[in-house]
């Protein structure tokens, strides 16, 4: 992935390391903006829920309930709510994760990051998941595929020129007279 609008900017200054370095960071620090809209819908989505469960705790208290079913129904609301929490927080580690591996991808040239996934496998994408050196674990892993399955990254070496040499590169004047001679017709003046 190339920046043309960092050429635009820098001019002279630009190189490709600065464009490498510039996509890594990108990709470090990129968060879709309609990811992140769902993932604060669910959160609000959450803090809804908790609230709803306290308005009821409440209510169940002010009803005058029997104290042994208002704790029992307190209890299974509060279990309700940190499990909630909970999976909210599992959520959000596997959007940052996705994030995080969707940015490797793309600093790696990938062509597809769901392809990649595949190809790597789920035992090593659990693993480094759970890694605590995920950059370095990560840049093992994208090395390992660009050696083995090189199909699944864009290609970074330069097309061979249109023309190149050999079969079909000779002149066909010297043909013309070998088969003008052939046929018995005269050889064509210059």
């Amino acid at each position: 992935m190339t920046f043309d609008w960092l050429k635009t900017l820098l001019g002279d200054a630009y190189t490709e390391d600065i464009d490498k370095t510039v996509a890594t960071e990108i990709g470090k620090r990129f968060t879709a903006k309609a990811d992140f809209e769902a993932k604060s819908t669910e959160l609000k989505n959450a803090k809804a829920q908790l609230a709803e469960a306290n308005k009821t705790i409440e209510g169940l208290q002010a009803a005058d309930k029997d104290i042994e079913a208002v704790r029992k129904e307190a209890a299974e609301y509060k279990a309700k709510a940190e499990q909630a929490e909970k999976d909210a927080a599992a959520q959000l580690d596997a959007y940052k994760f996705d994030t995080w591996f969707d940015g490797l991808v793309a600093q790696n040239h990938g062509r597809d990051g769901a392809v990649i996934r595949t190809l790597a496998g789920t035992e090593r994408m659990d693993a480094l998941r759970k890694s605590q050196n995920r950059d370095a674990d990560g840049k093992a892993l994208f090395n390992d595929l660009l050696k083995n399955s090189a199909y699944a990254f864009e290609d970074q070496t330069p097309p061979p020129p249109p023309y190149a040499g050999g079969t079909g590169s000779a002149s066909a004047a010297a043909d013309d007279a070998a088969m003008r001679a052939a046929m018995g017709l005269p050889a064509e003046k210059k």
